[in-house]
């Protein structure tokens, strides 16, 4: 197995003479790192002379455990034996013989480690939120909620290690959580770790890797390029800058840039999943490929990261994303509408049968117009975070009895002058006469554009159903959809909602009847 692991980290990176053989840690281990848990085994690697021993050894909690392994082609790399939630330890490397140097890791966690990538809004601060002085003051309550912030870096080709990090492993502070906006640490990402430290009760490492501005083009290999005929096509990606000072504003994106600067590095690190925040780039670029585009990005980083870390890093590793919130108040495009249906691969929701082991978080009902970083740049990420963290709650833990999907319907029944529209829940529905659309033309399969839709008032509901009106059709109805704008309601005020009222219905489209 190491031999094959070899191999691929070989034919990624080129010439042999491209490693350096001062003995070390790659660039993401750190004092204060969080390692992942049983049952999978951490790989610990670095950099060292061609045919010298390196003795590892973990020590803590009454433990003292050793590995030795020769240095490859300038890698040594061992897997450590499946740990249980604890520490603190300390990880020492040492190379013997004549190229004697020793290299020691302090304070030590083994927790679960997740991955938060995307663009601008992972990108966000905590800084920029809502109640930022309250949830600053509160970093320091979470020592073992770790963070580690990859460099703004861009390559042509796949690189072994991070050029550099822009927050090596860190207890949180309100210094490097309060950073300027859009640069430091993701709110988005910390809120979750946070927030799912609390339900754990052990450690959580945070790994941040995102850029403003990105298409999903970016953080995707040739593979998935290939697959969803992007390869060859328009190279370059215009520029996308909502708000003036977002890092990335003079930046025109190539295909893979940051999967070869940003994700590939990481590859070889065992992880328990990932978060996404991303999709505004491609709401005007290749928007009709992301469909395919980010399902297969998905799948690619799956095997990828198994591979890299030798089988440790499930090869169904959960996966999270944010559904897209709003930008244009009023605004006719479908920009946003088609890419919030594009994100779910066309079903509508998460975990789906093309998208397995995925969660959702629904945005579109948390709207900021006065945001000062754009409305692009809602400041509610607390919201965003949690019903991240529901989500890995049920699909990446298996916790039982957690709600973490909005109402979606499962049948539409047209009766008369009216549509009854059978939901997966109880619904709690609040009246409305625009919310709900249909499209009224004779021909099949042409309600494709924002052309012959009009509205269908909520006329009644019951427990799991909603009414709207079809009368407008004169009973030539060829598709309904429910939130199918940019911005479709007010704050929390979206008509569909769970029960509960805590999670929203996400937006649907049919447009075809049978």
């Amino acid at each position: 197995m190491y031999e094959l692991l070899l191999l691929y980290l070989l034919c990624a990176v080129g010439p042999l003479n491209a490693f350096r053989e001062e003995f070390r840690f790659a660039s993401y281990y750190g004092d204060h790192m969080v390692l992942q848990k049983a049952p999978e085994q951490s790989v610990l690697w670095g950099y060292g002379s061609d045919g010298a021993e390196v003795i590892v050894s973990l020590e803590g909690e009454q433990q003292n455990r050793k590995h030795s392994v020769l240095v490859q082609s300038g890698i040594w790399r061992v897997a450590l034996e499946p740990m249980e939630a604890r520490g603190p330890y300390n990880v020492t490397a040492v190379q013997q013989g004549t190229a004697n140097a020793q290299v020691t890791l302090m304070d030590i966690l083994f927790g679960d480690v997740w991955l938060c990538g995307g663009q601008s809004n992972m990108a966000y601060t905590l800084s920029q939120v809502f109640n930022a002085s309250e949830e600053l003051a509160m970093a320091p309550q979470f020592p073992n909620v770790r963070i580690f912030m990859a460099a703004l870096e861009r390559s042509n080709t796949e690189l072994l290690d991070l050029p550099r990090a822009e927050v090596p492993w860190s207890i949180p502070s309100a210094e490097l959580l309060g950073s300027p906006e859009f640069t430091h640490f993701s709110a988005v990402c910390w809120l979750f770790g946070r927030y799912l430290y609390k339900t754990l009760g052990y450690p959580v490492g945070l790994v941040e890797s995102c850029w403003g501005g990105t298409p999903v083009e970016a953080w995707s290999s040739h593979r998935v390029l290939q697959k969803c005929g992007l390869e060859n096509q328009d190279l370059r990606h215009p520029r996308f800058t909502p708000y003036k000072t977002m890092p990335g504003l003079m930046v025109a994106w190539s295909n893979s840039v940051l999967w070869n600067a940003m994700i590939h590095p990481l590859l070889n690190m065992t992880i328990k999943g990932a978060i996404w925040y991303q999709g505004e780039a491609n709401t005007e670029y290749h928007q009709d490929k992301y469909t395919c585009a980010f399902p297969a990005m998905i799948d690619d980083w799956r095997i990828s990261f198994h591979k890299g870390s030798g089988g440790q890093t499930a090869p169904d590793f959960p996966f999270g994303f944010v559904q897209l919130s709003t930008f244009h108040k009023g605004s006719v495009s479908d920009g946003f509408p088609n890419l919030r249906w594009h994100q779910t691969a066309g079903y509508g929701y998460a975990p789906n049968p093309r998208m397995k082991r995925t969660f959702m978080a629904v945005a579109l009902d948390l709207p900021d117009e006065e945001s000062p970083w754009g409305s692009i740049h809602p400041r509610n990420k607390q919201d965003v975070a949690y019903r991240l963290t529901l989500g890995a709650r049920a699909v990446a833990y298996g916790e039982k009895g957690v709600s973490f999907q909005g109402p979606f319907p499962v049948k539409l029944l047209l009766k008369g002058d009216s549509i009854n529209i059978i939901y997966t829940e109880s619904v709690s529905v609040t009246r409305s006469k625009t919310i709900f659309e249909i499209c009224c033309t004779k021909a099949k399969n042409n309600c494709s554009s924002n052309e012959g839709w009009v509205p269908a008032p909520i006329i009644h509901w019951g427990l799991s159903y909603i009414q709207v009106s079809v009368v407008q059709c004169q009973n030539i109805v060829s598709g309904v959809r429910y939130a199918w704008k940019d911005w479709p309601c007010d704050i929390k005020a979206c008509p569909v909602y769970s029960v509960d009222r805590v999670l929203p219905a996400p937006p649907f489209i049919v447009n075809h009847w049978p």
